[in-house]
């Protein structure tokens, strides 16, 4: 029997780059998760009788707002749920079963690559029919409801066995709890060679995956393991953990570097991977070389004709906007459209609909193609080891060929986190108030060419997405990008990109931080970073 709830409004449950995400305590207060799902389910249409899809990433809160997800579904008319074994369900895998099995939508309970536990970080988000996440005019739409919310609506049946395989009822509508990795995995098989790669690591190639106590160890246990024979212990922290087991499951160079350190040294694997929270960022590195995940997306695009699913080519690259140009010259080569879109993976979902692309990436370590509508972490890694298997080189081997081929588009991402809210808005405002003025100006060896506030004019329905960081571009080729990012839960992170393109392959061994010095120093000049945020270094560099 289903009840409805009087509620109030909160303020503060504007969805972010991806979906809503709060400190635990926040989605703890009496209504909170329940307005925003109410309030979800209030702007999507008319799906009674239709099949919604749930699943998390197993962090803190996870169960319990499964739960509380599934009785709302039911209450409001939803004539069947699928959830993940667990209430585990990593982001891509969510998105194959939307897909797969055509669903009306899904709910992601996650907040990505951020911490968990009683007092860290918890997200929830909408994916539509097409598997990806909620496009802006549909998040809007709930946030506007979630400001004039007064009831929801929630069954007062007892809690399911999220454990235990097979199908029951919560009131009318039956809920069905499948196995998280089986299609998946299946999905994987059809994709790549597994053939080769099997053979490949018989033959002696050894791979390090760190799951980081998050999503993905079930799915890297059961596919590098079970099915690649990779030897047992090859995927380290495989169990999901409320808490991640105290790790920032984020797969960077500062919160991986036990990874990167093993393979980095003498007689280490050739070829590690991590991947973060809900399963959709990767990490890889090679014996002797990290891989930048913007250069990774350029490798993986100029080679992914190897893999069957891609034998027959690319239809088309998309890049997000701060990612590097490293792509953009695979494109030119092949003769195929390069797209640079705002940052967030619901803006390359009209693209991969519309055919007009088939890779995707992010530079903030994410990667996907047109299998499903997400980016997905042991995709790319699959993608990466099924290269690796048919060239019969080494990762750095490849990087270097790469590199000779196209050029160097040296590449860093410098991060403030936790900057005073209105500080960053600051920061942003004067830069958005000197563009005008910047082009024809010169600092050090550069001279601006152009400066803007880059705007998104989707090509397939028109919409125009406006203020998605501000692009500073140098006669050299040479860039530096600012923008504030959607994805912390407190306060405000400034992201600077910077990037300066190297054709001369002498020159293509030289230390990351010290070519992009003279970027380093200027974005410092223009922006005022110390000055404005107090900041005199950034809190992670990658």
């Amino acid at each position: 029997m289903s009840v409805t709830i009087p509620t109030t409004p909160f303020n503060d449950q504007k969805p972010g780059t991806s979906g809503l995400r709060k400190k635990v305590p926040v989605f703890t207060q009496p209504h909170y998760a329940e307005n925003f799902i109410q309030a979800i389910f209030d702007s999507i249409g008319d799906f009674k009788g239709k099949t919604l899809v749930i699943g998390g990433d197993g962090r803190y809160l996870n169960r319990e707002v499964i739960q509380t997800t599934i009785k709302m579904a039911a209450a409001n008319g939803f004539g069947k749920v699928m959830v993940g074994q667990g209430g585990i369900l990593s982001t891509p895998a969510a998105s194959n079963m939307i897909r797969k099995y055509q669903a009306f939508g899904g709910i992601i309970l996650s907040a990505s690559h951020n911490p968990g536990g009683p007092n860290e970080d918890f997200g929830i988000k909408y994916n539509t029919a097409n598997g990806g996440p909620a496009p802006e005019k549909i998040t809007d739409a709930i946030y506007e409801r979630t400001k004039l919310i007064d009831r929801y609506r929630i069954s007062e049946a007892d809690d399911i066995s999220l454990d235990a395989i097979g199908t029951s009822k919560v009131d009318d509508m039956e809920v069905e709890i499948f196995d998280p990795v089986a299609d998946y995995a299946e999905l994987m098989e059809q994709l790549f060679d597994f053939d080769a790669i099997r053979s490949h690591i018989a033959a002696g190639f050894k791979i390090s995956f760190d799951a980081m106590s998050a999503v993905t160890g079930p799915y890297a246990k059961e596919i590098l393991e079970n099915r690649l024979g990779a030897p047992k212990g090859s995927v380290m922290n495989f169990e999901p953990l409320e808490d991640f087991g105290g790790h920032h499951p984020d797969p960077n160079l500062v919160h991986a570097k036990a990874l990167y350190d093993a393979v980095m040294g003498e007689g280490g694997p050739d070829f590690g991977a991590a991947s973060d929270g809900d399963g959709d960022r990767n990490m890889v590195v090679g014996h002797g070389v990290f891989i930048t995940p913007s250069d990774s997306l350029a490798i993986l695009a100029a080679n992914a004709h190897l893999a069957p699913a891609y034998k027959g080519g690319l239809a088309g690259i998309a890049r997000s906007m701060p990612t590097s140009q490293a792509a953009d010259r695979v494109a030119e080569k092949l003769g195929i459209d390069c797209y640079e879109t705002p940052t967030g993976w619901k803006f390359f979902g009209n693209l991969l609909d519309a055919g007009k692309a088939t890779l995707c990436g992010e530079e903030s370590f994410g990667t996907g193609s047109n299998h499903v509508r997400e980016k997905d972490g042991l995709w790319a890694v699959l993608l990466w080891l099924n290269i690796l298997a048919v060239r019969g080189e080494s990762a750095l081997e490849i990087v270097r060929k790469h590199w000779a081929e196209y050029g160097r588009n040296y590449y860093s991402r410098h991060d403030y986190e936790g900057i005073e809210t209105e500080a960053a808005n600051g920061l942003m405002d004067a830069l958005r108030g000197k563009l005008e003025t910047l082009p024809g100006t010169t600092f050090r060896d550069l001279t601006v060419a152009e400066a803007d506030d880059f705007a998104y004019h989707d090509p397939v329905d028109g919409s125009i997405s406006r203020k998605q960081g501000v692009r500073i571009l140098f006669e050299n080729g040479s860039r530096v990008v600012f923008r504030l990012s959607g994805t912390g839960t407190s306060g405000a992170t400034l992201r600077v990109y910077l990037e300066h393109y190297e054709p001369d392959p002498t020159r293509h061994e030289e230390e990351t931080q010290e070519t992009l010095a003279d970027l380093i120093a200027y974005a410092e000049h223009v922006a005022e970073i110390a000055k404005r945020t107090g900041r005199t270094a950034p809190t992670v560099i990658t």
